[in-house]
């Protein structure tokens, strides 16, 4: 008798349709998992909106002309966009909230309190996106 048979004459033989199950189940939760996580992925990378700055130029003390580009999908619905200006020290001096109606190229006013120096993209958020893009 080989040590594989003295082993399972002691404590019984393995019942091959329990491997088989073990086997089938992990691989369903594999698959399933790997969806959600694809399905997840895709999700984030597809928003409803999304916007680019392009540039900006400081007009005068108190006002920055913002270019920015803006993409949604055909979907989108309730899209907001927040622009900020900033100034030296880097702290907000102005802050826009613009609905754009269409995808494409807008200048946005940003009006401040006092001469900014740099314009900082918040994002665009739709119905369903939280986080602005």
């Amino acid at each position: 008798m080989t040590s594989q048979d003295l082993m399972a004459q002691r404590y019984g033989a393995p019942s091959p349709w329990r491997r088989r199950t073990a086997v089938v189940l992990t691989v369903v939760l594999a698959a399933v998992a790997g969806l959600l996580v694809a399905w997840a992925a895709w999700s984030h990378a597809t928003p409803e909106a999304r916007s680019e700055l392009v540039g900006f130029t400081v007009t005068d003390e108190h006002e920055v002309v913002a270019d920015v580009q803006v993409q949604l999908s055909d979907r989108a619905a309730g899209v907001q966009c927040v622009l900020r200006a900033l100034a030296e020290d880097k702290s907000a001096v102005g802050e826009a909230v613009f609905t754009p109606e269409s995808s494409g190229r807008l200048n946005v006013s940003i009006r401040t309190e006092r001469r900014a120096t740099a314009v900082e993209k918040v994002g665009c958020t739709a119905e369903g996106q939280q986080r602005p893009r």
